[in-house]
């Protein structure tokens, strides 16, 4: 008995057998049909629910059936005999409970049980290693279904509203982007201005002077060009270069275009070379704008001018800019002697280019102060060439074209002053040196301006009324810039010893 007691194995907790609480009167749960092949197989509660009762930690709450728990005997002792027939260990079946007659219904102790579903067993329940597992149903297809179809057309109807807000997102920031606000663009614009400017603008001084400036088409000899020139008076007389007419020649022709755009035909009336000066007149034209002169010598360097002319044959041009410099020396014109012109020009940077020869160049009072004539181009070369203009113009003063103007008009040609000394162009050094006889032409003309005051051949002259001399060039541009009876003082270099003699310049003819 102690071996038996002894080796007798104590039951584990799970195979304790659970005492079975007596039955309590409580209510019937409602019939339910079992569903599918459930009928059958489901295992029949052995007590009804009690709906009051509550549970200890762990155990099923009070709408749950009894758990399917199947109580196995206890196992015998080693040795133990067992009967035959009998089964160590057989689950011993669990008795099904009592079922209430259907015409009582349950009453509880203060009314009748709730209704509703039968309670689906809790994942809290007591484990029963013994229990039959209930019949699986296969859930439905995730995925399938009413619902995916609404939420694919949700999906789809989001996607295209965030596609739609961002074309139109990026569409509003260009537009910003561009224009700074939405709907139409309206530009500002300043409040109209009256047709009149102030007389000494440039638009002022350039309605004032364009019906006075003409552009003449010459052809002759083979040769064309075109220039332009102002009216002088009312009898129809115009100043232009003489470079510009010469083509003409004596059966040349001479077109002159008026701003109106009324036409007509110009006879020369006479030039010079040596001041590239000439005067053409018109008849029968009426209405006629000559423009006022002005005084040359009263001119400053940095006073604003404007240049008209017709550069490159376009008509009626206008550029603007200051005087640069005054008294500059040029010379222009061809290879032959006779056609050099020698010009104390008045320098500007107002743009002047072929075709603007004869223009005027005006003051801000619209008044004449020079003649148009040459330009510095980029290659270095001075007059009408195809270079353009570089801010280097230079133009006749009008003091000098006016003087030359009348001379012309009234008697058909020009007179040169002259000091009457023959002039060595060779001569490199600084000044302009007097020449030496040369063929039995004496350098210094007997009884001339020079030889009064006592200037001999060989010496040179450095100054003109105290103005430096560095050329034979710019003493003949000195001279000329003045009229025949004026007097001028000369400085004069002689076997190294300055001398100042005073000389008054007589005429010359010229061409």
């Amino acid at each position: 008995m102690d071996e038996a007691r002894a080796t007798r194995t104590t039951p584990q907790w799970w195979s304790r057998p659970r005492p079975t609480p007596p039955p309590r009167a409580t209510a019937p749960e409602p019939r339910r049909e079992p569903l599918g092949d459930e009928a059958g197989t489901r295992p029949v509660p052995r007590h009804g629910e009690d709906p009051y009762a509550t549970p200890p930690y762990g155990d099923p709450g009070p709408w749950s059936p009894a758990p399917l728990v199947q109580h196995p005997g206890s196992t015998p002792a080693a040795g133990t005999p067992v009967p035959s027939g009998v089964v160590p260990d057989a689950p011993v079946p669990v008795p099904a409970a009592p079922t209430a007659p259907a015409s009582a219904p349950p009453t509880g102790p203060t009314g009748p049980a709730p209704a509703g579903p039968a309670p689906v067993p809790s994942a809290w329940r007591g484990y029963d290693p013994w229990a039959r597992p209930p019949a699986r149903t296969t859930p439905p297809a995730v995925g399938t279904g009413p619902g995916r179809a609404r939420r694919a057309r949700l999906l789809a109807v989001l996607l295209a509203c965030v596609l739609v807000a961002g074309l139109a997102g990026g569409y509003l920031g260009a537009l910003l982007e561009r224009n700074g606000e939405f709907g139409t663009v309206t530009l500002p614009q300043a409040a109209p201005v009256g047709p009149d400017r102030p007389e000494d603008s440039v638009a002022g001084i350039a309605a004032a002077t364009l019906p006075g400036v003409v552009t003449l088409h010459v052809s002759g000899g083979g040769a064309q060009g075109t220039g332009t020139g102002f009216v002088l008076d009312e009898r129809g007389h115009i100043l232009t270069n003489h470079h510009v007419v010469s083509p003409a020649g004596a059966d040349g022709r001479i077109q002159v275009t008026f701003s109106s755009g009324q036409t007509a035909q110009g006879r020369l009336v006479g030039g010079d070379g040596g001041y590239d000066l000439a005067v053409v007149k018109v008849d029968g034209v009426r209405n006629l704008k000559p423009l006022p002169l002005g005084d040359s010598d009263a001119v400053r360097v940095g006073d604003p001018v404007v240049a008209i002319g017709a550069p490159f044959d376009l008509a009626g041009t206008v550029t603007s800019g200051i005087i640069s410099a005054k008294e500059r020396p040029i010379t222009a014109g061809g290879d032959d002697a006779s056609d050099v012109s020698y010009v104390d020009a008045l320098q500007t940077d107002a743009p002047i280019n072929p075709g603007n020869s004869g223009g005027p160049l005006v003051d801000v009072e619209g008044r004449v102060i020079g003649v148009n004539s040459a330009i510095r181009s980029a290659e270095g070369q001075l007059g009408e060439t195809r270079g353009g203009s570089i801010g280097l113009g230079f133009a006749i003063p009008v003091n000098q074209a006016k003087r030359v103007a009348e001379e012309l008009i009234n008697t058909g040609r020009a007179t040169h002053p002259v000091i009457g000394v023959r002039v060595d162009m060779s001569f490199t050094g600084d000044g302009a040196r007097v020449g030496v006889a040369d063929g039995g032409r004496p350098a210094v003309v007997e009884g001339g301006p020079a030889d009064r005051a006592g200037i001999e051949e060989g010496d040179v002259i450095t100054a003109v009324d105290g103005d430096v001399v560095r050329t034979g060039e710019e003493l003949i541009v000195k001279i000329r810039s003045h009229r025949p009876g004026d007097r001028l003082d000369l400085t004069v270099l002689r076997d190294g010893r300055e001398e100042s003699v005073t000389v008054t310049l007589d005429t010359a003819g010229g061409e």
